[in-house]
């Protein structure tokens, strides 16, 4: 029997199931909560195939994100799914739908997978999509899984798209505004301001990296830390609101950093009601918060869960047990 057989059958046998990973992205969301018996389950690991010219990689999902981009290096290629813990699974930063701090450049992360095998909550082990774009036919399920937090299935193996691996990628900071940045720069990997200074991530050829550096007076820095304190959360908003969110967020106790042009705040507090206050501040901006550590008080997903409705449908189809990751994310009540 295949690792992968041994988890269908322990799901199918199974009457809650929490799906492990290497535990890098348990304070995001929500903790597993049922009130019977638990099988944690957790895919298997390795690099099943390699094919550079295609530039594509099958992987188990249980594979360290580390390991996966080791096995690229050496073909010169890399998948940037780049998560803060390179000890995270690639399963486990499917799951989370965590973009990186490239995505700017590179696009989000969901636009990485090609095809998903996974196993369902009655133990079956399905496929979607397809190892190239151009025989993947049916429903987008790959892209659906992104971000279901395992409650849709548990993914155990995926076929994921490569790119060349940049010569080089280096970090600069200015006091220069980001938007007069991102106009000047051609492709910038990422331009993160705190409000203060913008941070940059030049990547490309060393000669061209250098040659943007100097024509905007960049300065060499390593690259920003999130925001500190032991209550965070990450704000989902649109790339044109930052500057009005930023404008709210000054006036709280917090400190933060925005992904500008990708629509991502990474806020931190020492307080949690400063956190709850961010939320509001994500709100009136049409954008919405998701605690990610920290103030076990705060909802982790805050009210209203956008298409909290629509998902509850989709995993009534995908998991009519209610068995996979159990509590992972908030319950909708749906119209019939």
């Amino acid at each position: 029997m295949s690792a992968i057989e041994d988890v269908a059958r322990s799901v199918e046998r199974a009457a809650a199931v929490e799906i492990t990973g290497a535990g890098t992205h348990c304070g995001i969301g929500a903790p597993v909560v049922t009130e019977g018996p638990l099988t944690r389950v957790a895919a298997p690991a390795g690099i099943v195939d390699v094919q550079p010219a295609d530039m594509t990689v099958r992987v188990l999902a249980g594979t360290p994100v580390a390991s996966l981009a080791a096995a690229l290096a050496e073909h010169g290629q890399e998948c940037p799914l780049d998560p803060e813990d390179a000890r995270a699974t690639v399963g486990g930063v499917l799951a989370c739908g965590v973009s990186g701090p490239r995505r700017l450049r590179h696009g989000p992360l969901r636009d990485a997978v090609l095809e998903v095998r996974v196993v369902t909550g009655e133990g079956r082990v399905v496929r979607g999509g397809g190892p190239t774009v151009k025989n993947v036919t049916g429903y987008d399920l790959p892209r659906l899984l992104v971000g279901s937090h395992g409650t849709l299935g548990v993914v155990v193996e995926v076929v994921l798209r490569t790119q060349p691996r940049a010569e080089t990628g280096r970090w600069f900071t200015t006091t220069a505004a980001p938007g007069e940045l991102r106009a000047r720069l051609y492709r910038p990997a990422c331009l993160a301001w705190d409000g203060a200074r913008t941070h940059v991530l030049l990547e490309g050829h060393a000669a061209d990296v250098d040659a943007e550096a100097r024509m905007l007076d960049l300065v060499p820095t390593a690259s920003p830390s999130r925001p500190p304190g032991a209550h965070r959360g990450r704000i989902s908003v649109e790339a044109r609101r930052i500057g009005a969110l930023a404008t709210r967020l000054r006036d709280l106790e917090v400190t933060w950093l925005a992904e500008v042009g990708v629509g991502t705040v990474h806020v931190g507090a020492t307080d949690p009601g400063a956190l709850d206050a961010a939320r509001f501040a994500a709100s009136a901006e049409g954008g919405w918060l998701l605690r990610e550590a920290g103030a076990p008080d705060l909802d982790p997903f805050g009210l209203p869960v956008p298409n909290s409705a629509l998902h509850e449908r989709v995993r009534a189809a995908f998991d009519p047990l209610g068995k996979l990751n159990p509590g992972r994310l908030p319950i909708a009540q749906v119209q019939t």
